[in-house]
């Protein structure tokens, strides 16, 4: 059954974790994902364009039960850090690690810098880091203890792990491949190995059965991100991997897969991270994909590092990467002084989370100069999901977008010939028969984001219907 669980020390961390990230959730304001997700929590579905429907959901019930404000929609992002240092702790314990070795699991973790951001902002990850953590923690537990029932409670997170993404399926693959490749392959043969995998797809059900009746969105979408993004991901993945959750843990997650590659009976996982390297690489896929496998090499390192006698040394040098793991992710810099430092170019929520009410604010004075008639037939087009967010947070009436789900929520009306564009190319206000800019937007603090300096044009003259032209709108991204 393995060491005792070291519940008192870990919970406390994982408590006290959360009450940091809690008090400072108001810092900075709203992230663009969190504007865009407090929109889809509002249509309720079994899916949308770009994803399943799990972090709208979340979003959604942290609004209903906490208060539409920036701290109730991150309650749920604060809870799930919680739970994720307690999994790695477990994973620690589940490997052979004792107190000492779960308490440093557990510390690392909360202080891992992808860790803090992921737990102060409701974003995808904030969920996907516990539920893979779930599911290698049962995986471990099939293969370490030779209990093959816990590939069924495997396989149920696997299957709840795709209503949050569908990259839960690169810790299966990675399994697989690493089962195939250095066993134990009589796994492979296993009937509750197959049941768990069989759990797992009948709880993913309705995520395959929409994509299918919608075309395959999630595909398109991989594709635009991949084609957006694909070369800047690839040139960041080494570097990224060394410093997502701070710069000792890598160091320690070393010392972890020689541990896991040595132990035939998990040397599977082991494997499982390169696959999910070399398949994040080869289709330009973000370097966080791997995060919970770097967090399960930790885990394993710990349990090395404590068997080595090296606790002291790693805790220190744990200790003084948390600091700088806490400035780069938390709203500790005062945000008048956030553009002279290196956290926003390192860190892109802190940097797309300033500006949003002065962006507002530049929109609405755009929209408040028309005449009453012209105004309340007016419509306002944007081309990101964060600037349509911001604008419906602030009761912006006639917002539309076509940037990925938001498409689905047009076109606009028939009489709104007078539009107000923020972010949208010369192709879009060539539909008018005149453009004109009439603010810029200024956050104030000489932070450079996507939205600092962005021109607002006002245009006139739609020269098609928008029932004709809206097609031409939708973008992924």
């Amino acid at each position: 059954m393995g060491p005792p669980w070291a519940w008192r020390p870990v919970a406390a961390i994982a408590v006290l974790l959360f009450a940091i990230l809690l008090a400072l959730s108001p810092g900075y304001g709203y992230h663009r994902d969190e504007l865009y997700f407090r929109v889809l929590s509002e249509h309720p579905a079994w899916g949308y364009a770009d994803q399943p429907p799990m972090t709208p959901m979340l979003a959604g019930a942290g609004i209903a039960l906490f208060g539409d404000t920036v701290t109730g929609i991150r309650v749920f992002p604060a809870l799930a850090a919680a739970l994720l240092v307690a999994l790695v702790a477990l994973i620690a314990r589940e490997l052979g690690g004792g107190r000492a070795a779960q308490v440093m699991a557990a510390a690392g973790t909360a202080t891992g810098a992808y860790t803090l951001i992921s737990g102060h902002t409701l974003l995808t990850v904030s969920f996907d880091l516990p539920l893979w953590a779930a599911a290698i923690l049962f995986m471990l537990r099939a293969l370490s203890r030779d209990q093959p029932r816990w590939w069924l409670a495997a396989g149920a997170v696997v299957g709840l792990a795709t209503y949050n993404k569908h990259l839960i399926a690169l810790l299966v693959l990675g399994l697989a491949v690493g089962l195939a490749a250095v066993g134990p392959r009589r796994t492979l043969a296993s009937p509750w190995l197959w049941a768990g995998a069989l759990l797992a797809a009948v709880i993913a059900a309705p995520n395959l059965v929409y994509q299918v009746a919608n075309d395959w969105p999630q595909l398109a979408m991989a594709a635009a991100l991949s084609a957006d993004e694909g070369a800047e991901m690839r040139m960041l993945f080494v570097p990224m991997q060394l410093v997502l959750f701070g710069p000792v843990v890598p160091v320690i997650a070393a010392f972890g897969f020689v541990r896991l590659w040595r132990d035939r009976r998990v040397r599977a996982l082991a494997v499982a991270y390169p696959v999910a390297a070399v398949v994040t690489l080869v289709t330009g896929g973000r370097f966080d994909y791997t995060g919970g496998l770097i967090l399960l090499l930790f885990a394993a390192g710990c349990v090395g590092v404590v068997a080595a006698a090296r606790t002291r040394l790693a805790g220190a040098f744990l200790a003084v990467g948390a600091a700088g793991s806490a400035v780069l992710a938390l709203p500790l810099v005062p945000v008048a002084a956030l553009a002279g430092t290196p956290v926003p170019a390192i860190n892109e929520v802190a940097r797309e989370s300033v500006g949003w009410p002065a962006f507002t604010a530049a929109v609405t004075g755009v929209r408040d100069s028309l005449p009453p008639a012209e105004r309340d037939r007016a419509v306002v087009l944007t081309g990101s999901y964060g600037e349509h967010g911001a604008l419906r947070l602030a009761g912006v009436p006639r917002v539309y977008s076509g940037h990925n789900e938001l498409w689905h929520h047009g076109p606009p009306p028939a009489g709104g010939v007078t539009a107000i564009l923020v972010n949208v190319g010369p192709r879009g206000r060539a539909l008018f028969g005149s453009c004109a800019e009439r603010a810029r937007v200024d956050n104030g603090v000489g932070l450079e984001n996507e939205e600092q300096g962005m021109p607002v044009h006002l245009c006139r003259e739609l020269r098609q219907p928008w029932a004709t032209i809206w097609p031409m709108w939708r973008h992924f991204s």
